[in-house]
């Protein structure tokens, strides 16, 4: 029988491997995360010096468009803390429908993954 199919969750080493893949991610996210929020500020100090000869209109969907993709990278950070909540309690990679552990790869594509491949496609599209 294969030691796969019996194997209901990752061995410590594995999941040191995810935790070191997830800190990683997490250090670029929140470098990226303090670049949006250095630029709105930016924006918010001087918004003529940024965005000289833009209309207002202009400047404001700018401003919006760096609002979001901070807001964005926050929730990416949240779902990459909760993944290391995860490993910390020793329940990472486990599907939350299937109880079944999602595979190495997907985990290693995205490391904050709560669901298999099998689940996600059985979900309707707009679910997470």
């Amino acid at each position: 029988m294969d030691a796969k199919a019996n194997k209901t969750r990752y061995t410590d080493e594995e999941l040191e491997e995810f935790r070191q893949v997830i800190e990683q991610k997490l250090n670029q996210a929140n470098e990226q995360l303090n670049f949006y929020l250095e630029q709105i500020g930016e924006l918010a100090e001087n918004p003529d010096a940024k965005i000289k000869g833009l209309d207002d209109g202009t400047g404001v969907a700018e401003s919006e468009r760096l609002y979001t993709m901070a807001a964005r990278q926050r929730k990416h950070i949240q779902h990459l803390e909760n993944a290391l909540l995860r490993i910390k309690n020793k329940v990472y990679g486990i599907c939350r429908e299937t109880g079944q552990l999602i595979s190495k790869e997907r985990l290693m594509a995205v490391p904050h993954a709560t669901l298999s491949i099998k689940a996600k496609q059985g979900r309707k599209p707009g679910k997470s």
